[in-house]
Order: structure tokens, then C-alpha cells, then sequence
């Protein structure tokens, strides 16, 4: 209801500065600061003081008098406080927003019909997934939720890196070493088996002599020229390393979860003739330079200095090149096209917007966002020698915490909920991965951040534990509620229900918000606020035991509206619910 209000107000005060032939190019209309009582407020007399040359206060009782409300819906009165113009609520916009988040869907917008990929991870198939890449999946399968909860037609993409020197140096490694050269693997799963070998053969190229580098070396360069060369036997021999290790890595982002509606290769370009494609064009544009052996790109024309290397002097391609055919494919699919990436690519992702612009592609339809790295803190994890820390430990230690945590404050209670060892086990892992996903997705992207156990697991805090704690509050209290029929929101007159009524309509905005400025973040911060703004209600406004039967079904009812809204808003951050804590 609050997108709608906020319309009606937009049109309401367009209509009153037009009829003072004032300008209505911005209308400064926001949510008000807290001293200002009010659900929506205009600062627009701020701007109009010098033009009209009289107080803000006077200009805004002046707009006040213009308004009509006569065709809104939801806009009561409208009043001043200082220079803001505020707009109020009738009891219709607490009716139907009351009535809409009755619904299990509430907050999820009409469909757009525009269709957007959202490309994220991406990490090289080289081994497991390292934890200092992992906000890539829970930021990019965030956005991906944002995007689809509000009404975009979204898919989510996984671009494989199957045709760089890493993956020949892999293959290679996979191929020239046993077993008996390679130490126990960490787990029992393909990325962490195969790993081994890379590490192996890397280490191998650091410490051999120069003939054997060198005839290693021939063997790296043949698989790079079968892959460019389209040949049939070294798609097979790379993709035979490739697909077990994606497999591996499969599993531990599908523990986030981070799930994909396509894994695209790198290789598909080479092989239908795109990157070829791509290079013929790029040597007809006035922006190639042949230099150093190679074929470059100048984009000096786009603020970038460095130049862009599209061919090498052996005639191979590069990622960028590749990545040019795979983005003209995705706009030959798709309306939009999101990535996620990380800080270090900024340049490359510059290099790509420009290069596809040179090609004559509306990059308007690209749009990248940044994050930067997850640090541990000094000691907050172990780590195995020269591996770092993988996802899975970082997913296996959050899951063993909070555990410890949910049964130590079963002990600090009694116990009469009943709850078994297979609750405790659910609850555990709902939480555990819970905190991960919402501590890292909690921060804007481009902040580092330093994950705490002690902060993200924190009941008391603003954490998952204690979003999801109110989310099991409600689904407490609803258990034992018995109301059916007509319920009138006009019975919510106290203080704390009307703040949670007036939170709840915000949700569909604040989903709005996130999607149309790629930050989930947003929704994190909101579901903060509603759970705040619910734990304020539940203290003040009893709900089963309220006198009046009007009062207790609506008060149900109220209950059941924010439910559905902590449900959906920890679903768009891909964060569980749990039923019970």
C-alpha cells in the first residue's frame, strides 16, 4: 500500500505546486525524519525558499493549501511541522494493508516482463570454493531474489573459465601426475581430489629445471591451441577436469544456497565461431591498434588508458574476447544483464562496457556490481597448510556454533517445547548458515568486512538469530490462535501495532528499492526494523490473552502480517525462517 500512498501523494503535490505555478521537476517527497509525525513528508519548500523568496515554513503552509485530497485513496490529512509538508494515512491504507499481508506472497511486485541474468561467482574451476570469495554467491544470489521478487523474469548463470592458461596448466597436472605424488585430499568430493593436482603441478613449474619447464611448458601450449583451434580431443580432456571439479563446487554453494540456472562455458564461444567473430569485428573499428605482436584496443575514447589486448601474437584469444561474444549472446537473450564481481575486476569490467559499446551494443542494458573481500579474524579459524579456508569449513564451523548456542540456551530454560535432536539439528543449521548469509550480505558490498562468530551468531543483536527468532515468535503465536473470519484493522489503535502496520506496508517499497539499486542490503536493514518495530508490540500489546475479541483478532491477524513479511524479506536475502527456536 505504501508504493500506491506514495503515488497518490506525488500526484497530490505536483497538482497543488502547479496550481502555484511552482516547479515540480522535484518533489522532494521521502520518509520523514523521526521527529516529524507523519508516514510520507515533502521537503520541497526547502528548495523553493530562494525562488519564491519567503520562509520554508510559509511555502510549505501555502503547498497545504492547494492539496487536494478528494481522489486519494489512503491520504488523510495533510498538515505542516516546520518546512515539511506531511502527508497521513486514512484507515483504508491500514485496512488494506492489513488485508494484503494476509497473503503468504506479500511483498512480491507484479511482473515486469523483462528478463534479466544475473551472472555471479564464476570462480575459476580450479578447486574448492575459498571463503574469501564467498560473498560473490551470497550477494549474487541475493540480487538474483531481490530482482525476482520484484517481478523481474530472472535466471541465474554460472560462467565457467574452461579455457585460460589455469585450466590448461590443470589439465596438464591431471594428466602427468599419480596418485602416489599427491597427498590425502581434505574431503572426500572431486574438487578437493582434484585440487591436489593443480597445486602439484604448479609447484612442479616453480621448481624444475628450465629443459623440463620448458618441454611442460609445450604441452600447457598445445591444450590453449587445441581449445582455440576448436579441436574435438581437447574439449574432452579439459572439460573431463572441469566438470568434476564444477561438480564439487556445486556442493558447497549449494549449501548457501546459491543455486544456478545455467553453468555457461567459455569454450561455447570458441567453438561456435563467436570470439572469432568478435576479433574481425574489433580489427575493422577505427579504435584497433596492431602493436607488440598483438591486436589491441584503444578506449582512450571512454576515459580508460589502458588498452585492451583482443588477440595475442599467437592468435589466441582472451577472456575479455571471449567475454565480449558471451555478453552480446546474453543481450541477444535477455533484457538486462547483471554481474557481480569482484573489486579487482573494476578495470576489466571497464574495459568489457567499452569494448561492447565500440562493437555498437547498448550497454545501458549491462550493469555491474562490486564487492570486496570477507576477511577471518586473526585465529578464528584453522587453516590447512597453504589452502587457506574453504567455504565448506567456514559453513561446517557456523552450523557446529550454532548448535552450541541453541542448546546451551535450551539449558538456561526449561525445557518444555519438546524439542528433539532432529529440531535441534534443523534449527542448528537454519541458523548457522543463516548468520553467514546475513552477516555478509548485511554491509554494503564495497565495505570490507571481518566475519565475527560472536556478532553474527548473537541472538540479542541485529543478526539472522534474532530476525528468525521473531519469525519463530509468530509462528508460535498463530499456532495457538483460533480466528476466522472478518477482522477490522480499525481495532489496532495502540501506538506499537500502528508502527508495525505502518512498517509492514513499507515492504513492497523497500523490495522496489533493492532491486531497482542492486542492494540487498536494504532489505537486511529492513528486516531489522520490522523486527525491532515487532518486538516493541509484543512486549506492549497482548495478543491471545487481549480482553476484546475485536482486539485479539486483529491483533492475530497483525501477527500473521508481519509472519509473512520477516518470511519473505529473510527469503529475498536467502536467509531460512525457522518455526521454531
Amino acid at each position: 500500500m505504501f508504493r500506491e500512498f506514495r503515488a497518490e501523494v506525488e500526484e497530490a503535490l505536483s497538482a497543488a505546486l502547479d496550481s502555484l505555478d511552482l516547479p515540480t521537476d522535484d518533489l522532494g517527497v521521502e520518509e520523514p525524519p523521526e521527529d516529524v509525525s507523519a508516514t510520507l513528508a515533502s521537503s520541497v519548500a526547502f528548495r523553493l525558499a530562494s525562488e519564491v523568496g519567503a520562509p520554508p515554513p510559509r511555502i510549505a503552509a501555502d503547498i497545504v493549501d492547494a492539496i487536494s485530497t478528494d481522489a486519494s485513496a489512503y491520504i488523510g490529512t495533510v498538515d505542516t511541522q516546520g518546512p515539511y509538508v506531511n502527508f497521513h494515512v486514512t484507515e483504508a491504507y491500514d485496512e488494506a494493508t492489513l488485508d494484503a499481508a494476509q497473503d503468504d506472497g506479500y511483498g512480491r511486485l507484479q511482473s515486469k516482463e523483462t528478463s534479466v541474468v544475473v551472472e555471479h561467482t564464476s570462480a575459476n574451476p580450479t578447486g574448492p570454493v575459498h571463503v574469501g570469495r564467498a560473498r560473490n554467491p551470497i550477494l549474487g544470489d541475493a540480487i538474483a531474489r531481490c530482482l525476482d521478487y520484484a517481478g523481474y523474469d530472472v535466471e541465474r548463470h554460472y560462467y565457467v573459465n574452461d579455457a585460460g592458461r589455469q585450466v590448461a596448466v590443470f589439465t596438464w597436472a591431471y594428466e602427468t601426475f599419480d596418485e602416489d605424488d599427491l597427498p590425502d585430499p581434505e574431503r572426500d568430493r572431486p574438487d578437493y581430489e582434484l585440487v591436489r593436482y593443480y597445486r602439484k603441478g604448479n609447484q612442479w613449474l616453480d621448481e624444475a629445471d628450465e629443459a623440463e619447464t620448458e618441454a611442460a611448458e609445450t604441452e600447457i601450449e598445445a591444450i590453449m591451441q587445441g581449445l582455440e583451434a576448436g579441436d574435438d580431443e581437447t574439449f574432452e580432456r579439459v572439460g573431463r577436469v572441469v566438470d568434476q571439479v564444477l561438480s564439487g563446487m556445486r556442493q558447497s554453494l549449494e549449501r548457501l544456497p546459491a543455486e544456478f540456472d545455467a553453468f555457461v562455458k567459455e569454450t561455447e564461444f570458441i567453438r561456435d565461431g563467436s570470439a572469432d567473430a568478435v576479433v574481425s569485428r574489433l580489427k575493422e573499428t577505427d579504435n584497433a591498434v596492431y602493436e607488440d605482436d598483438a591486436w589491441q584496443l584503444d578506449l582512450s575514447d571512454h576515459g580508460i588508458d589502458k588498452r585492451l589486448v583482443f588477440l595475442r601474437s599467437d592468435g589466441t584469444t582472451l577472456y575479455t574476447t571471449r567475454d565480449l561474444a558471451h555478453h552480446e549472446w546474453k543481450f541477444e537473450h535477455f533484457d538486462r544483464a547483471v554481474t557481480v564481481l569482484g573489486e579487482d575486476h573494476k578495470l576489466q569490467a571497464e574495459q568489457l562496457k567499452a569494448a561492447l559499446d565500440v562493437l555498437g551494443n547498448d550497454t545501458s542494458r549491462l550493469e555491474s556490481t562490486f564487492y570486496s573481500w570477507v576477511n577471518l579474524p586473526e585465529g578464528g579459524m584453522s587453516t590447512r597448510e597453504g589452502t587457506g579456508v574453504d567455504l565448506d569449513d567456514l559453513l561446517d564451523e557456523a552450523v557446529a556454533r550454532a548448535r552450541d548456542e541453541v542448546e546451551s540456551r535450551l539449558d538456561d530454560r526449561v525445557r518444555d517445547d519438546d524439542l528433539t535432536d532432529e529440531d535441534i539439528d534443523r534449527i542448528a543449521h537454519q541458523v548457522g548458515i543463516g548468520a553467514v548469509r546475513y552477516d555478509i550480505v548485511s554491509k554494503q558490498p564495497t565495505k570490507s568486512i571481518t566475519f565475527e562468530w560472536e556478532r553474527a551468531l548473537d541472538f540479542e543483536a541485529q543478526s539472522a538469530p534474532y530476525v528468525q527468532y521473531v519469525h519463530a515468535r509468530c509462528c508460535g503465536i498463530l499456532a495457538e490462535a483460533d480466528v476466522d473470519g472478518t477482522v477490522d484493522a480499525s481495532a489496532l489503535t495502540e501506538p506499537e501495532e500502528q508502527a508495525l502496520l505502518r512498517v509492514i506496508a513499507r515492504f513492497p517499497a523497500r523490495i522496489e528499492a533493492a532491486a531497482a539499486d542492486l542492494e540487498p542490503h536494504a532489505i537486511a536493514t529492513y528486516a531489522r526494523e520490522i523486527s525491532e518495530t515487532f518486538n516493541a508490540f509484543y512486549r506492549e500489546c497482548p495478543v491471545l490473552s487481549a480482553e476484546d475479541p475485536e482486539v485479539r483478532a486483529a491483533r492475530i491477524a497483525l501477527v500473521r502480517a508481519a509472519r509473512h513479511t520477516v518470511a519473505n524479506a529473510l527469503d529475498t536475502l536467502g536467509v531460512e525462517a525457522p518455526t521454531s527456536m
